[in-house]
């Protein structure tokens, strides 16, 4: 076949099949119907075949939520309760604590109000609380606070059909605490977190606990490392600033009792320790004088470092607090026990170096032990008198020795007197006492420690 009709036969071919693609496409279509209509069923998008804009059930735009509810009448009342969830830190040196807590607001809207026989209530996120009107409650005498914000913003918005609210956030804050440290480590403090609207007066809005005691629950595992929870309680007062007016605050206090045992550890039986073997001196011989002073110098010194502790973890107070009266007095006892060394010490010099003139100025003293020759500067005791009985009265009273005031009894005579004996041994007690350096020790060992107990007696009973 010639070529020309070649090519108009296939014109004729093309023009054919492009006649009937439209009929095919119809009966592909009639086969393919009923699979189709099936997916679209299952897999079926309201969102995208609603013809015309959805009504909202909260008509948030029609409304202007920069004024509170019923703007113009009476003040709203907006109830309100907390659930602590935690007590994180209690910092004495701060003054301040650190609490997490669930704090919910209930009031009335009756611009949110909507129609719904199926639902009971709505429930939003965070993002709600932008558009419409909640109340304005912060913290007073807080440092810092944050809303929780993972893994989104912990804000719950509650609205029922008749405009009722509940608006829950939880929220970390750091506020102060005054406290008082005159009685620590033996010491209650009652610490209270403060809420109050922050424009509105009690003319447009009243703050008051929902359930009142009942508003405030707290978590049955809190606990502190210090302290004991003892109570927690609710208050309302009325708060006035001389250039805004009356506001409605609440209270949330509790009162925290500290655990002493941690300091009876750490603080006090140190102490107690300390003193007691700044006493162990009293027993060592005064001729010791390295191992007395060394003593001496350790427990002052550790007393020191023990007062030194105690105050850095304290704030710089200008009062005096308990636990300074106790470490006080305990360095004062271990101070005086090395006052009495250096007493006994100095009062053994002077009697070392009397007995050493005696010697000189006697060089003879036909056999006498040096310490049976006494200084009593006219006065003598039974007991030396008649040990040195026998020697003549002769030898040693002379005329020099009456101008020194240095008389040596050698001898009783056998008619004096028993009552005249006794009234010269009172008259000497005084003296005797300086002068035998061992009755220094003897009665610190009975002085000391009577005074350190009738001290923590009254202590104790003062401040526990």
């Amino acid at each position: 076949m010639p070529y020309p009709a070649r090519l108009l036969l296939f014109f004729c071919l093309v023009v054919l099949v492009e006649s009937r693609k439209p009929k095919m496409r119809r009966w592909t279509e009639q086969l393919e119907m009923p699979k189709a209509s099936h997916f679209h069923k299952k897999n079926l998008d309201m969102t995208k075949i609603r013809k015309g804009k959805p009504q909202p059930l909260l008509r948030v735009d029609d409304h202007d939520f920069t004024m509170r509810p019923a703007f113009g009448g009476p003040a709203i009342p907006v109830g309100v309760d907390v659930q602590v969830e935690s007590l994180d830190s209690i910092s004495e040196v701060d003054m301040d604590f650190t609490m997490t807590l669930y704090l919910r607001h209930y009031w009335k809207d009756e611009r949110l109000a909507f129609r719904s026989s199926s639902n009971k209530s709505m429930t939003f996120d965070g993002r709600l609380v932008k558009k419409i009107w909640v109340p304005d409650v912060f913290f007073v005498h807080s440092r810092r606070s944050f809303i929780h914000d993972t893994t989104t913003d912990n804000i719950m918005l509650r609205v029922f059909p008749d405009g009722q609210v509940l608006y829950s956030m939880r929220i970390t804050v750091t506020a102060m605490c005054n406290m008082d440290f005159s009685h620590f480590p033996l010491d209650s403090q009652t610490c209270s977190l403060e809420l109050e609207s922050y424009a509105y007066t009690d003319e447009d809005l009243m703050l008051y606990w929902k359930n009142g005691d009942e508003s405030l629950k707290t978590d049955e595992k809190i606990s502190l490392s210090q302290f004991l929870i003892q109570k927690f309680h609710t208050t309302s007062h009325l708060a006035f600033y001389s250039s805004t007016g009356w506001y409605n605050r609440l209270y949330i206090n509790f009162t925290l009792r500290r655990h002493i045992f941690f300091f009876l550890l750490q603080t006090y039986f140190p102490a107690t320790l300390m003193v007691m073997l700044s006493w162990v001196s009293f027993w060592i011989d005064r001729r010791a004088v390295p191992a007395r002073v060394s003593l001496g110098i350790t427990t002052v010194l550790t007393m020191s470092t023990i007062i030194t502790g105690v105050n850095a973890s304290m704030p710089r107070v200008s009062y005096i607090k308990a636990v300074d009266i106790y470490l006080w007095v305990s360095f004062v006892f271990v101070f005086l026990s090395v006052l009495e060394y250096a007493a006994v010490n100095y009062l053994t010099t002077v009697q070392e170096r009397k007995e050493q003139k005696l010697r000189d100025k006697f060089p003879c003293t036909c056999g006498m032990l040096s310490s049976k020759t006494m200084m009593l500067d006219g006065s003598y005791s039974e007991s030396e008198a008649n040990s040195l009985a026998g020697y003549p009265r002769s030898h040693i009273l002379t005329e020099d020795e009456r101008q020194d005031r240095l008389v040596v009894h050698l001898a009783l005579a056998s008619d004096s007197s028993s009552s005249r004996k006794k009234g010269l041994l009172k008259g000497q007690v005084g003296r005797r006492l300086f002068q035998n350096t061992h009755a220094i020790d003897k009665y610190s060992r009975l002085i000391f420690p009577a005074s350190y107990i009738f001290f923590n007696l009254i202590y104790w009973s003062v401040f526990s």
